[in-house]
């Protein structure tokens, strides 16, 4: 009896000690799958594009502090760190972020994924409007150029004949005199077609000097970055995004695409508000702080009249700033944008010039801390400047 005892006493402990361990294993595969995903973003929308797609699988962070100018920012070294230590950093990829292949490069042996949500976006050339003006700047010099070039030709025509004339007497007279004038003219000739090229190789360099120079003096040279404030743009930062999800944590990928598919819709609907109130819209021209909407500009037809290059750091010459604060007048224009995280003593000069009134836009760089606390994200964000786009739009 004892012995039988003993036995089931035993069976009982084996099982439990079973049980127990197979509990433990369960509670390892259930903490794995439920293992969140830390992310470090760039601009705003990637970080609320990140928290929406990823939800509770994911821990997403902004590299950027609240209300920072996302155009001169440069991480810290502690933010260095913090990015080695997660497993990605995810970036817009569309000139904005310097700073991004730098931190790269310097954590190549570390275990973190460097995601650019920009790729396969088409961006917005800002070139064509500077060539335009600088082309106008310069078409009465060229004009002038041509006047000068034609009575040069005129005289040197002139020369010629005349020049024809006397060799034709000298001829006459002594055939030795012939050929020593014809050596001069010709010697005379050749200087002078050197000299022609030689005036025309440095008006071309010239040329091309001057357009490098108003190129580069009116822009960065490259494309406007601000490709977020267009929602249909938005959606493909939100798939590139989604995509990297699913790459990192397989295990959740069915919820990372139905929260990008909802998503997607909801950035679809913003895009039909936008397209309502601007394209309906009689006044198109808006005074802005700084270049920041040219993708309003290229998909709804706004136009923006701005104080600032692309980067606040882009201030207009004396002239310009004439020229802006004339065009702000032809057009009526009755308010000024001015944003958060941009401030211009310039702007100021303007506003009070023409006698605006102050109104903001948020360009969604960076977002403040009031807007932090008042759970602000990107679709309340937008659809506050939609609300301020149809005041501007309406005088």
């Amino acid at each position: 009896m004892k012995k039988y005892t003993l036995l089931v006493t035993g069976i009982i402990l084996s099982l439990i000690l079973l049980a127990g361990c197979n509990a433990e294993n369960e509670t390892s595969s259930e903490n794995q799958s439920e293992e969140k995903l830390n992310l470090y973003t760039t601009i705003y929308p990637l970080e609320d594009f990140t928290k929406k797609i990823g939800g509770d699988l994911v821990n997403v962070q902004n590299i950027f502090p609240p209300g920072a100018d996302a155009h001169t920012y440069e991480p810290t070294t502690k933010i260095m760190v913090d990015i080695a230590n997660s497993d990605g950093l995810i970036y817009s990829g569309v000139g904005l972020e310097s700073f991004a292949t730098k931190i790269q490069t310097s954590l190549e042996k570390e275990d973190v994924a460097f995601i650019n949500a920009g790729e396969g976006l088409e961006l917005v050339d800002m070139h064509s409007e500077d060539e335009h003006a600088a082309k106008e700047d310069t078409h009465s010099e060229d004009e002038h150029a041509a006047e000068e070039e034609d009575h040069s030709d005129h005289e040197h025509a002139t020369e010629e004949d005349t020049h024809s004339e006397d060799e034709h007497a000298a001829e006459e007279e002594d055939h030795s005199d012939h050929e020593h004038a014809t050596e001069e003219d010709t010697h005379s000739e050749d200087e002078h077609a050197a000299e022609d090229d030689t005036h025309s190789e440095d008006e071309h360099a010239a040329e091309e000097d001057t357009h490098s120079e108003d190129e580069h003096g009116h822009n960065h040279g490259d494309t406007d970055p601000h490709v977020w404030i267009d929602p249909i743009r938005s959606i493909t930062l939100a798939e590139n995004i989604k995509n990297a999800l699913v790459e990192l944590h397989p295990e959740g990928a069915d919820t990372f695409e139905k929260n990008f598919s909802d998503l997607k819709s909801k950035l679809e609907e913003l895009d039909t508000k936008f397209s309502t109130v601007i394209e309906s819209s009689d006044k198109k021209e808006i005074l802005v702080s700084h270049a920041a909407y040219g993708y309003w500009e290229d998909k709804y037809g706004l136009e923006q009249i701005s104080v600032l290059g692309l980067s606040p750091t882009q201030e207009p010459s004396q002239k310009e700033l004439q020229t802006i604060i004339e065009t702000a007048k032809e057009h009526s224009i009755k308010y000024i944008v001015f944003e958060e995280n941009v401030s211009s003593n310039i702007t100021d000069i303007v506003q009070g010039e023409i006698g605006a009134e102050a109104v903001t836009l948020s360009n969604l760089e960076t977002i403040t801390e009031e807007q932090i606390n008042n759970n602000e994200d990107y679709f309340s964000l937008m659809n506050k400047n939609l609300e301020t786009l149809k005041k501007i739009l309406s005088n």
